[in-house]
């Protein structure tokens, strides 16, 4: 009885090990697959290594990314992508300013610029007149 009882401990200890530890790994994987097939550009990513970058093409073949890192492209290979936020198609409406208020601040700056190098061109002036 003594023997068949250690073989149960076996067992259980092996099934604990396949659920916390092996079945966790095996979604994670499969969900990591799965973010890294919808890979497109201009998709904003992080790789493992915590670079920031914007995604400028995709080879599945060579199962490689160029990456476009302000301005400086590099290559990853595609598994060292840690995490994707989806390229946004639309920019948001809030962000768009009216295109009549544009031309008044534009206007108003002009005029301020024009007044503020006023007083310095009479200051030289009235030095060169002494």
């Amino acid at each position: 009885m003594q023997g068949m009882s250690g073989i149960l401990i076996i067992v259980v200890m092996v099934a604990l090990m396949y659920f916390m530890m092996i079945r966790p790994q095996q979604r994670q994987r499969s969900k990591h697959q799965e973010m890294v097939s919808k890979l497109a550009k201009g998709d904003k990513v992080i790789t493992i290594g915590r670079l920031h970058g914007v995604i400028d093409e995709v080879n599945n073949a060579n199962k490689t990314v160029v990456l476009d890192c302000e301005g400086i492209f590099l290559t990853f290979d595609i598994a060292a992508i840690a995490s994707v936020t989806p390229a946004e198609t639309e920019a948001p409406a809030s962000v768009e300013a009216p295109s009549s208020a544009a031309p008044e601040s534009a206007a108003a700056k002009v005029e301020d610029q024009s007044a503020a190098s006023e007083p310095e061109s009479n200051a030289a002036d009235s030095d060169s007149a002494k």
